[in-house]
């Protein structure tokens, strides 16, 4: 595996978790929307987005062995990729609030299924990959200038 081909990688995670990031604020600034898009004449409130990544490719054993051994004229592509940006099927939820013009004929209110620390969860999960990728392209360019120092001399 060439530095490149590892910076590669990093960087296709460092888009993703980009991406897991704007989708969690997605979902925290609209916690409390009632009024996300109309269905059958009806209003729904927000749903939680979920970014959904997978491997870029699907390997066996047998490619990854041919690339190492040298058989394989094109390297495989490596990293991951947003596969999906999917709706959390979870129920919304029911609160009592007779006042508010959203209320049924009970007085409930229907709120989006967004948990606050769920998503706080994930953003700082998401900001951990995210700093981990950053750290791995940080060490791959300083082995790089110490390639360079090393043939220079």
């Amino acid at each position: 595996m060439s530095l490149f081909q590892g910076m590669d990688t990093s960087a296709s995670a460092l888009t993703a978790n980009r991406l897991r990031l704007d989708t969690i604020a997605a979902n925290v600034a609209n916690a409390k929307s009632t009024r996300a898009r109309m269905v059958n004449g009806v209003w729904e409130p927000y749903r939680r987005k979920v970014v959904e990544v997978q491997p870029k490719t699907n390997q066996s054993f047998e490619n990854l062995l041919q690339a190492a051994v040298g058989n394989v004229s094109s390297r495989p592509e490596q990293g991951v990729r947003v596969s999906a940006i999917r709706e959390d099927e979870t129920p919304f939820q029911r609160v009592y609030n007779p006042e508010s013009p959203d209320a049924d004929a009970d007085g409930y209110v229907l709120m989006p299924n967004v948990d606050i620390m769920k998503e706080m969860v994930d953003m700082i999960s998401a900001s951990r990959s995210y700093e981990a990728n950053v750290t791995v392209l940080n060490a791959a360019k300083s082995m790089m200038i110490k390639a360079l120092e090393i043939n220079g001399r």
